[in-house]
């Protein structure tokens, strides 16, 4: 505890005190958005979204390092390279029907295989580890305040548009005849999805950045009646999840990543099995009390 203390007075170790406002600040984003994407069950479009990413950023480092265009932050690859696949993937996903997984499942082999190819045009040597699995204590005050901006937007739009979104998530073809732009506002949530998965490359990297997406989300609506309360659930577990990860790993030094995901995943399996559990419980239950009858 006294270690965990020291984190925020230690003047040395100002790194790991961003990771820790970087983690609160992201968990409204994956909180609010993770509820969408659950809801609607379009973790696998998030997932493609994701590996679409690295085409991004191998695209950003080939323009900072090939070309000289020194200010382009892969990052920013990353966010074009999200919102592009968010659009194309939507629009796939609305009218490519039959053809719906064989379309998405190329985009994400290509969105991969294009970031590998960047890569090895970029000229000099680059660790792609902290994109695949992340890293959250490179991350730096531009981040946090990049995290931040994205809170703003993404609590402001779900405010304002919350009934229409509900609307789409549940039922779409109920949201067309009252007159919701039901199509727009998919590719809208798709688009604001899209930059939560580019926020959370930094923390997790890209190939866990499903599971803090959708895992704390998924364990608030075993409980949320309300999709408002399952974002209001999901942003506190994935605080906590953060949190936990962070403090676990930095006192037994562990990869900050993996641990997080490890904390979420066996809560979530736990909280599943005991469900699962007392569904059998009642059935027998029930059961039982109508034989005696």
């Amino acid at each position: 505890m006294s270690d965990m203390l020291g984190v925020f007075t230690d003047p040395d170790l100002r790194f790991l005190r961003l990771a820790f406002y970087l983690a609160a600040l992201a968990s409204v984003a994956f909180g609010v958005m993770g509820s969408y994407v659950v809801t609607r069950r379009i973790s696998y479009l998030a997932g493609a979204v994701a590996h679409c990413v690295f085409g991004g950023i191998g695209a950003g480092l080939y323009l900072r390092h090939k070309t000289g265009i020194e200010w382009f932050d892969p990052i920013y690859g990353a966010a074009i390279a999200a919102v592009i696949a968010a659009v194309v993937i939507g629009l796939v996903s609305m009218y490519a029907q039959q053809r719906e997984d064989t379309v998405i499942g190329a985009l994400w082999a290509v969105g991969m295989a294009a970031g590998l190819l960047f890569v090895d045009l970029t000229p000099g040597y680059y660790d792609l580890t902290s994109y695949l699995f992340g890293d959250i204590l490179l991350i730096s005050s531009r981040d946090v305040w990049l995290v931040a901006f994205l809170d703003i937007v993404i609590v402001a739009f779900s405010t304002v548009f919350y009934n229409r979104l509900v609307a789409v998530c549940f039922d779409e073809d109920f949201a067309r005849l009252r007159g919701v732009h039901a199509g727009a506002f998919y590719i809208i949530l798709l688009c604001l999805t899209a930059l939560t998965v580019v926020v959370l490359v930094r923390m997790v990297g890209i190939i866990l950045v499903i599971a803090l997406l959708t895992l704390p989300a998924a364990i608030a609506g075993q409980f949320a009646k309300k999709i408002w309360h399952m974002m209001v659930a999901g942003t506190g577990l994935c605080l906590l999840f953060n949190w936990a990860g962070l403090g676990v790993s930095y006192s037994l030094n562990l990869s900050s990543a993996p641990t997080i995901i490890m904390i979420a995943g066996v809560v979530y399996l736990s909280v599943i099995a005991a469900a699962w559990m007392m569904n059998r419980w009642k059935t027998a239950s029930v059961y039982y009390e109508g034989n005696n009858e």
